[in-house]
């Protein structure tokens, strides 16, 4: 019996609480399909030893073979240990604080599903209440006020897609929300609810709900910089299915090797089952065949984090001031807020991957 195990990555945090000195004891079974697993034999060590230990080997022992054969044991096995190293994973603070810079842009669904804006019910509607914000204008400004914070410039690019445009109806899948064509960036994230406040009043809610024209739209800004100096983020903001669910499959996975992320927010109380095929947490997208570089959608359902009352939930409270323990990395403890709703295991771990595809 001579078993070879792949290799695996541990994070000091869950290996010792990264005290490197903290013994560590390593078993080793002889797996059998019953489920009664045979020992063999165990070691100790630190993790500040196994990082010495590359090539080398560790005796195991089986204290009651031990005891019985007494002063001929030698060992029940030896642990060969063919490659340790530690790695630093970078997080996506210590990119921002290298000069990395931070582009956040904005997709907002214009189509017909969302209702009448007139009509309260609406996920558009447009209250004469000051400071009242719907589902769409909350999303905005709940992502946003975390991420601007993180942008240098405060331009936020606002785009919109399935609505029938002022003066001649034109149905659009990528327009700018301020009507400028020239410049479609607004000024902090009050400017980009101010330009979506007019666009709702100007524009006929429309269809289908097609997303890939704007996922194209910002990959097609992120390729033309590939010196791992800049990063996109785009927010898609949506009530439904996706109309053009392939051709969205296939922008993904293309848009996958450029330096962006999606964040998808789901207003209303439509069945968004659909939309964890995007996320890719439990299997990595791929579209014909060909998988996505790596993970770079995050799907959030808005009313799981939003009382739609008007106020934070204890759920959306807990993410903006929580952090993220699983980034034992992260080394700044100033800038809670980039955990929240966008989960920040995320962002970091995209940001750290796409340096690494832009350097290779």
């Amino acid at each position: 019996m001579n078993p070879h195990w792949e290799r695996f990555e541990v994070k000091f945090v869950d290996l010792c609480n990264c005290d490197l000195e903290r013994e560590l004891k390593i078993e080793v079974f002889d797996w059998n399909n019953s489920g009664r697993h045979s020992f063999i034999g165990a070691c100790f060590t630190t993790t500040e030893n196994l990082l010495k230990m590359s090539g080398k080997t560790l005796d195991l022992i089986n204290d009651k073979k031990k005891i019985r054969k007494g002063r001929k044991y030698k060992n029940s096995g030896i642990l060969h240990c063919i490659h340790v190293s530690k790695e630093r994973r970078y997080t996506f603070v210590d990119y921002l604080q290298g000069g990395l810079i931070m582009n956040f842009e904005v997709g907002i669904d214009f189509t017909q599903s969302n209702g009448n804006p007139a009509d309260p019910s609406s996920l558009h509607y447009v209250s004469s209440i000051p400071g009242h914000l719907n589902e769409y204008a909350l999303s905005i400004k709940a992502v946003g006020e975390i991420i601007q914070d993180y942008d240098t410039d405060k331009l936020f690019p606002v785009y919109g897609f399935g609505a029938a445009l002022p003066p001649d109806g034109r149905i659009s899948h990528n327009f700018n929300v301020n009507f400028n064509n020239d410049n479609c960036n607004c000024h902090k994230i009050e400017g980009c609810l101010e330009a979506y406040q007019r666009c709702i009043r100007s524009v006929q809610l429309w269809g289908p709900t097609n997303f890939s024209p704007i996922i194209r739209r910002v990959a097609d800004a992120a390729s033309q910089v590939l010196t791992g100096k800049q990063y996109w983020v785009l927010l898609m903001i949506t009530d439904g299915i996706i109309s053009d669910i392939e051709a969205t499959k296939k922008a993904i996975v293309e848009a996958s090797q450029f330096p962006m992320s999606i964040i998808i927010i789901g207003v209303g109380n439509a069945d968004f089952a659909a939309m964890t095929v995007l996320d890719g947490d439990r299997e990595r997208l791929s579209y014909n065949g060909q998988k996505a570089v790596r993970d770079i959608v995050q799907f959030v359902p808005m009313r799981d984090f939003v009382d739609l009352n008007g106020s934070h939930s204890s759920g959306m409270d807990h993410l903006l001031d929580g952090q993220n323990n699983e980034n034992d990395d992260q080394t700044s403890q100033n800038q809670p807020h980039i955990t929240s709703i966008t989960n920040a295991k995320q962002l970091y771990s995209q940001a750290r991957l796409a340096q690494e595809v832009l350097y290779e």
